[in-house]
């Protein structure tokens, strides 16, 4: 007999008790952009005063992040995998830490014990007739934090959205509190003429039956602006917003022509509005999986015609991309950017493109430059761009010496720049 019911009854407990669970030096790991358990977490900075050097791990905060806040240092420390605006000055005023990881291997982090996980806190929808919860909008590495959790809590909203792929039985999880509430919605971006233009010219590199994977932003959604004439696209991606949906009910995405997962979105999280999540729940063409396998290169390479897009701050004039610092400071992440570059070098005809605005600055700074910020990393080598897209044009790298790729970047850098560009592409002897 199906005992489900008498097992979520048992486990069922107000977010105060549950989060009394978590103890003084505990390793904290929080679901993860969109599908945060907010109550789970509002739960827990309640409890401040009672805490010390409670380490709280995640990749992108779409909530307050209040724990973060000054103040909080004492309790709690936050350990960022990608850095967001709700957490950013903290990591400036070193109350919290970067932890560098290819979004792909965070999954690795706690399964190999790298990161003990304590407790994760999670929201998941209500349970289905056997018991098991989807993870709704963020699988990526919520999944390994739960299945390595010594004390798993989850946020049980029947405002999640159902997906298909990963799942959680009743039996893996401890604690059970029931909060019905909105999800957090990532609003559409602001799309203006630089934004056009450079989603019109990465639009113009993407063929009928290419299967894409897009970043967040108002690039990638410009992008998708320009698709409405391709045929039987395909999403295996990190994430989709709402602008996905819009070129699916057109019937521009399919997914008829991927060649792994064919007819469904794939993807490791979502981030949107009501819009998409009106869409993905209960879609039967859903996906949801963690980033150990959308984000495997291994497995992105095995489409073909595999497109890869990406946005960054800075490229130099042998392309190197840094998409993640301004100069020292930690702006980002690396997330996902070279899981998918390298996954669509090994496709079949694929494309790996960074777009990016050719000015920063309200046009004072160059994003085309000689050579990076001091002090910022290299996200993506200049072994693995194939194409640098700004509004001013398309420059191939794959295959070209220094002196081309030089060339064809200044080609695509603002009018203003060019000649400073070029001056000290020559005294740099790159030209």
């Amino acid at each position: 007999m199906n005992n489900w019911r008498e097992i979520y009854q048992e486990k069922m407990v107000s977010a105060k008790h549950a989060l009394a669970q978590v103890k003084s030096g505990d390793r904290v790991v929080a679901g993860h952009a969109c599908g945060e358990p907010t109550a789970l977490i509002n739960a827990l900075v309640d409890r401040a005063a009672e805490l010390s050097n409670v380490e709280i791990v995640h990749m992108v905060a779409m909530g307050e992040a209040k724990y973060a806040q000054p103040g909080m240092e004492k309790s709690f420390h936050h350990n960022a995998l990608f850095v967001g605006g709700s957490t950013r000055k903290a990591l400036e005023e070193k109350r919290a830490d970067y932890t560098p990881c290819f979004f792909s291997e965070i999954p690795r982090l706690f399964k190999n014990n790298i990161l003990p996980v304590d407790i994760i806190l999670l929201q998941v929808t209500p349970p289905d007739k056997q018991g098991f919860c989807s993870y709704g909008v963020s699988a990526d590495y919520t999944q390994a934090a739960a299945e390595c959790a010594k004390i798993v809590i989850a946020q049980v909203n029947s405002c999640v959205p159902r997906t298909g792929g990963a799942k959680i039985h009743l039996d893996a999880i401890h604690f059970i509190v029931e909060h019905n509430e909105p999800l957090i919605e990532l609003k559409p971006p602001k799309i203006g003429d630089i934004e056009k233009a450079i989603g019109e010219n990465v639009a113009g590199l993407i063929e009928d039956g290419a299967t894409l994977q897009l970043g967040i932003g108002a690039i990638p959604d410009a992008v998708l602006l320009f698709l409405t004439g391709k045929k039987d696209l395909g999403i295996h991606s990190e994430m989709f917003s709402d602008g996905v949906v819009v070129l699916a009910e057109r019937g521009v995405i399919t997914n008829r022509k991927k060649t792994i997962n064919p007819g469904k979105f794939m993807a490791t999280f979502l981030m949107g509005t009501k819009k998409l999540y009106d869409f993905v729940n209960n879609n039967p063409d859903v996906e949801l999986r963690p980033a150990d396998y959308i984000n495997d290169p291994y497995i992105v390479g095995q489409h073909e015609k595999m497109v890869s897009i990406n946005s960054a701050l800075q490229v130099d004039l042998m392309g190197q991309v840094n998409a993640e610092m301004i100069g020292y400071r930690q702006f980002s992440g690396v997330g996902g950017q070279l899981d998918f570059i390298r996954g669509a070098s090994r496709s079949l005809n694929g494309k790996s493109i960074i777009a990016l605005p050719a000015t920063a600055a309200g046009g004072k700074i160059s994003r085309i430059t000689c050579e990076l910020d001091k002090g910022a990393a290299v996200t993506t080598s200049r072994n693995d761009v194939h194409y640098v897209v700004t509004e001013y044009g398309v420059a191939e790298l794959r295959g070209k010496s220094l002196r081309k790729r030089a060339q064809a970047l200044i080609a695509i850098s603002h009018p203003d720049f060019r000649d400073k560009l070029t001056a000290e592409a020559i005294e740099k002897g790159l030209m």
